[in-house]
């Protein structure tokens, strides 16, 4: 059974840091990051190519967050610092088994995806 499970969500003040973790099952190419509020739709925040390392990551969170897994591929992280109230979402974690390059920041090049996990960041 394919699952993802993140943990790690939960309220900061602004500046503060959070880590998010998921714990994946699965064969991927690429795991990515998402998040969705309630006035967006679900946008693309970062990206880790699976065998390699190598890292994508959204304008808007570039310098504050770093996406990265741990040595047996079975955790992805997204350390975000320096937060912002527009931050606040619902962080979602996704796995592409066979996502290419050009779809890895496309929620459309993911099959599976966790449940969610609340970021809130008050001002």
């Amino acid at each position: 059974q394919v699952q993802l499970a993140e943990s790690g969500g939960g309220v900061v003040q602004a500046g503060g840091s959070l880590r998010l973790s998921c714990a994946v099952s699965g064969t991927a190419r690429y795991m990515a990051w998402f998040r969705q509020s309630s006035w967006q739709e679900r946008e693309f925040v970062a990206a880790i190519r699976w065998n390699g390392g190598h890292e994508y990551y959204a304008d808007g969170v570039k310098g504050r967050f770093t996406i990265s897994r741990n040595n047996a591929r079975t955790t992805v992280y997204l350390q975000m610092n320096s937060l912002k109230p527009e931050d606040t979402a619902i962080y979602y974690c996704a796995r592409g088994p066979n996502t290419i390059l050009s779809m890895a920041s496309n929620s459309r090049g993911y099959e599976y995806w966790g449940q969610g996990t609340q970021v809130t960041v008050s001002s």
